[in-house]
C-alpha cells in the first residue's frame, strides 16, 4: 500500500517573507520591527489589500496621509516610505517609478543643542554608576546611544586607546577615542561583567547572539568573555530571533531616564537628550581646532553636510553677528 502524498508547501505570509529578506541585508533587530510594523499600517490603511495589487498611488495617498492628518514628523514619514519600498523591491521584487511631485518630507534644518563644557561635566557628576560611565562615553567619544548600547567587550582596545564601533549607522565600522580619564573605571566595569557572565554560564545561560551568522563559523564564541554586551541588562530575557533565553544590552530607556534626572538636578535650561552629548562631542572638537573632515570621520558620517550644522552653533549669535543694541 502506497504512502499518501505529502501536502504541497504552504506558502509563507508576506510578513514572513519580509522579515526573512530584512535578515538576509543583516538589519538591526529594531529595524525588522519597524519596517513590519509599517507595513503592517499601509496594508490595513488601504482595507488590507496584498501590496502586489497596489503600487504608487495607493503608496503615496499613504504617505499623504500621514503628513497632512497625521501630521508626523518628516523623518517618520520618510521612515514609512523606507519600510514600504523595501516590501516592494526585496519581496515582490518590484521597482516603482514616482512622480516628482509625491509628498516626501524634507526633514526641517534646526540647530542641534549643544552643552558647554563646564554643563556636561556637571550633569555627568551628578549620575552614577552605569549610566554615568556610558555618558562619558557619549561626550568623550561621540558615539550614538544604540552604537552604545552594541558595544561588546572586545570593541575597547585599551592599548590604542580607542573604541572600535562595529556596524555604524550605514553597516560601516570606525573607531573613535577613547577617554583616558575613565580608563580605570571602565576596566574595573569590564571586571564586573565578566563576573555576571561567569554567573550565567554557571546556571547553564551565557550565550549570546552573534551578528552575521558567526555562530556557525565559530561555535564556541557566543560563550566568550569577549563578545559580551559591555552594557548587559541586569535579567536575561528571550531572544526574539533565536529563542533562547540571553543576556541582552541594557535598554536605552535606562540611561535617557538617567540624564533626565541630572538635568533636572543640574538645573540646566535645555532639552537634553543622549544624543545631545554626541552634539557637544563634534562641537567642543571644531572649536579646538580639529578639520571638518576629521570630525565627520569621527562621527560617521558620509557626507560632510551632516557635520557642516555643527559650524553653524560655533556662530557667535546669528551668523556671527554683533547686536547694534551692542554698538
Amino acid at each position: 500500500m502506497s504512502e499518501p502524498p505529502l501536502p504541497p508547501n504552504k506558502p509563507k505570509k508576506l510578513l514572513d517573507q519580509l522579515r526573512e529578506a530584512i535578515r538576509a541585508k543583516h538589519y538591526s533587530y529594531r529595524t525588522e520591527h519597524t519596517y513590519l510594523d509599517w507595513c503592517k499600517r499601509y496594508i490595513i490603511h488601504h482595507k488590507k489589500r496584498h501590496p502586489a495589487e497596489m503600487g504608487v498611488p495607493e503608496i503615496q495617498a499613504y504617505i499623504t496621509y500621514l503628513a497632512t492628518e497625521r501630521n508626523v514628523a518628516a523623518s517618520t514619514q520618510n521612515q514609512a516610505l523606507s519600510a514600504i519600498l523595501f516590501l516592494y523591491r526585496n519581496v515582490l521584487l518590484q521597482e516603482l517609478e514616482f512622480p516628482t511631485d509625491i509628498i516626501r518630507a524634507k526633514k526641517p534644518d534646526r540647530l542641534p543643542t549643544v552643552l558647554s563644557k563646564p554643563e556636561a561635566l556637571a550633569v555627568i557628576q551628578n549620575m552614577r554608576g552605569v549610566p554615568q560611565l556610558m555618558t562619558q562615553l557619549l561626550f568623550g567619544s561621540g558615539i550614538r546611544l544604540m552604537e552604545c548600547l552594541r558595544l561588546r567587550i572586545k570593541d575597547i582596545d585599551f592599548t590604542n586607546h580607542q573604541i572600535i564601533v562595529r556596524d555604524g549607522k550605514g553597516e560601516s565600522d570606525r573607531s573613535v577615542p577613547l577617554p583616558e580619564s575613565i580608563t580605570p573605571a571602565l576596566k574595573q566595569h569590564i571586571q564586573e561583567v565578566k563576573r555576571i557572565h561567569q554567573m550565567d554560564l554557571k546556571e547553564g545561560y551565557g550565550e549570546i547572539r552573534l551578528p552575521y551568522a558567526l555562530e556557525r563559523k565559530y561555535p564556541n564564541a557566543a560563550r566568550e568573555p569577549a563578545w559580551q554586551f559591555l552594557f548587559p541588562a541586569s535579567q536575561r530575557s528571550l531572544d526574539p530571533q533565536t529563542g533562547k533565553t540571553m543576556r541582552h544590552h541594557l535598554n536605552e530607556s535606562v540611561l535617557q531616564r538617567a540624564i533626565k534626572q541630572s538635568v533636572q538636578l543640574t538645573k540646566i535650561d535645555k532639552p537634553v537628550s543622549p544624543h545631545t552629548f554626541r552634539h557637544s562631542f563634534a562641537t567642543h572638537l571644531l572649536q579646538n581646532g580639529y578639520d571638518i573632515r576629521t570630525v565627520q570621520e569621527l562621527l560617521g558620517h558620509k557626507d560632510v553636510k551632516t557635520t557642516m550644522i555643527y559650524t553653524h552653533v560655533l556662530q557667535r549669535g546669528g551668523l556671527a553677528v554683533k547686536s547694534p543694541l551692542d554698538g
